[in-house]
């Protein structure tokens, strides 16, 4: 694994740390059906985030493994 790369899984774990901030301060202020409606929405954005994220670190150690 070059340097680069374990540079880049870095910024993959703060791409992560920040789709869960993101994730929370969209809900921070919400209650009742406000909530409701966006939390469904910010879950999937989530969700997005998170895949993307995995899918690029696989890549990446793929390709330190192969």
């Amino acid at each position: 694994m070059t340097a680069t790369d374990r540079e880049r899984l870095q910024e993959l774990d703060e791409d992560v740390r920040q789709a869960w901030i993101a994730y929370s301060e969209r809900l921070r202020e919400l209650r009742g059906d406000e909530y409701e409606l966006a939390e469904s929405e910010s879950w999937e954005d989530l969700q997005h985030e998170l895949q993307r994220v995995e899918r690029e670190r696989d890549r990446l150690v793929g390709a330190t493994a192969a």
